[in-house]
């Protein structure tokens, strides 16, 4: 830990050499606030967001979602910043001479970027020693030991809901005081400090738009079925589905949904309105924004932001009642992202969805009479998949018609049951999970069956999405979008050579 103005005089001799752990102990019990960065480490060109998205891959267009889980505890540190490498087109040198300022780094990572988060924190320890660095996200919390063990340059990772774990350690308590992390102890040693216990009042969290303003290029953030410029928040955690798949709810954020009031969800909406004016659309990220437990408050904050003039798009489930989407499109909602993963029900079965392919296809029949557009995402791998379901999926998606797709390959993520089911029956073998993604950032497909292949899998990627657009129909649905603003046309036709380059890629 680098020393403030008021100990250098006692501690120079000590912070300009490289510090043991035991020093670093002792440091820490002078209770010294440390500068605070909190980092997305450089990554591969073009990929998803980072440790924030659901899928860490490079995707078929270039896409990034705000970096919401690191500005969430930098709202909690005075005088911290955010840096988002990857959306800045930061390179490694040029991030590392940012970082080298900072007493404290919190790196959020991932488990495809892991490796080359790690390997970023040697390079930032061998230059600056005495800084601190720590780790934050789903794969550190499931994996503590492997994670600190992995790489000497990693001094904590936190587990659980990290926000105030990290305000404490900024603040400079000694780490034996704050819960919910792991660290190392001056014999190499792994020490785990009682778990922390999850946010219950999530109005006690400050906004994020605040710092988005203050860090961030909002112009930078493009998601494809997104208005330009948006904003993403989260106005709760936790979903009650039981998602095998699921990374989030099974290793940060639960099964309980806790969410914001809607007071409180409004009232940082108005502060965009009037601080960001640049802003063209509000993304509610929960997990399942539209819970059957929470449509009251759903209802309630869409009224109040019709009453803003706001338009907005939210995470839904394909089972939101007809009458709670009229509600949400007459207040402003213009877009639902949503899960379908798969138009075979006893996959949907297996992976513990609670839903099944008549309920959705109301649903999205409900969708366009009211004039809400979809964005549909797909999984292809999940247990159960044959030749057959992959066929049905993709002539499925084609039969309900979303107004986008997004196909992704079934992830075995560690800490997820999908994970513990692969490793179990043999479709993957332990600890290759961190080779989710090539040298690329292209994601790969991990699990394969008996009787189907992960290069079969993988291929069906491409046969999706080539099934899907490269159809008259959805080539004149996307032209006459295209016709109605110049400012769409020159944005798909960016996504259009993007999509391209994926589709060649993924067939090498």
């Amino acid at each position: 830990m680098r020393a403030t103005t008021r100990h250098r005089g006692i501690l120079d001799d000590v912070v300009d050499s490289a510090m043991n752990n035991s020093l670093r102990n002792e440091l820490q019990e002078l209770g010294n606030p440390m500068k605070t960065l909190f980092l997305q480490a450089p990554s591969f060109d073009g990929f998803d967001g980072g440790a924030g998205s659901r899928y860490q891959a490079k995707r078929e267009i270039k896409s990034f979602w705000y970096p919401t889980w690191l500005a969430q505890p930098a709202a909690l540190v005075p005088g911290s910043r955010v840096l988002d490498a990857p959306v800045e087109e930061l390179s490694v040198e040029e991030t590392l001479s940012i970082a080298g300022v900072y007493d404290l780094v919190i790196i959020h990572t991932s488990t495809p970027s892991f490796p080359t988060d790690a390997k970023f924190a040697e390079l930032l320890k061998a230059l600056h020693p005495d800084i601190l660095i720590g780790m934050v996200g789903a794969k550190v919390a499931v994996e503590p030991d492997a994670s600190l063990l992995a790489s000497a340059a990693i001094d904590f990772v936190a587990r659980e809901e990290f926000d105030y774990t990290c305000k404490e350690v900024a603040e400079g308590r000694a780490f034996k005081d704050i819960a919910g992390i792991s660290y190392k102890l001056a014999d190499g040693s792994v020490q785990h400090n009682p778990s922390r216990a999850t946010i219950e009042h999530m109005d006690d969290l400050p906004f994020v738009a605040p710092i988005y303003k203050r860090d961030l290029k909002i112009d930078r953030y493009f998601i494809g079925y997104l208005m330009h410029p948006y904003v993403s928040i989260y106005t709760g955690r936790g979903c009650r589905s039981k998602c095998t798949f699921c990374l989030w709810p099974q290793t940060v954020g639960g099964h309980r949904y806790r969410v914001r009031s809607a007071a409180n969800v409004l009232a940082e909406a108005k502060w965009i309105k009037e601080n960001m004016p640049e802003v063209r659309e509000l993304m509610f990220d929960d997990d399942t924004f539209t819970d059957s437990s929470n449509m009251e408050r759903v209802h309630e904050i869409a009224r109040g932001l019709h009453a803003m003039g706001w338009t907005w798009s939210c995470n839904a489930k394909a089972n939101v009642p007809y009458e709670s989407l009229k509600i949400m499109k007459d207040n402003g909602l213009r877009l639902l992202l949503v899960g379908y993963e798969s138009g075979d029900d006893q996959i949907l079965h297996n992976i513990k969805k609670g839903l099944r392919t008549d309920i959705a296809r109301t649903f999205t029949e409900n969708c366009r009479k009211l004039g809400i557009t979809v964005h549909g995402t797909f999984i292809l791998g999940l247990p159960g998949e044959t030749k057959e379901t992959i066929a049905r999926t993709i002539e499925y998606a084609k039969e309900i018609n979303p107004h986008t797709i997004q196909v992704s390959l079934a992830a075995p993520y560690p800490g997820t049951t999908l994970y513990k089911q692969a490793i179990e029956n043999g479709w993957l073998e332990e600890n290759t999970s961190a080779h989710l993604v090539n040298d690329k950032g292209v994601q790969l497909a991990m699990i394969s069956y008996p009787h189907l292949s992960k290069e079969e899998i993988f291929h069906g990627v491409e046969t999706f999405y080539r099934s899907f657009y490269f159809r008259p129909s959805k080539i004149w649905e996307i032209v006459k979008e295209m016709a109605g603003s110049w400012e769409m046309t020159k944005r798909r036709l960016r996504e259009g050579v993007e999509f391209f380059r994926f589709l060649r890629a993924h067939e090498a």
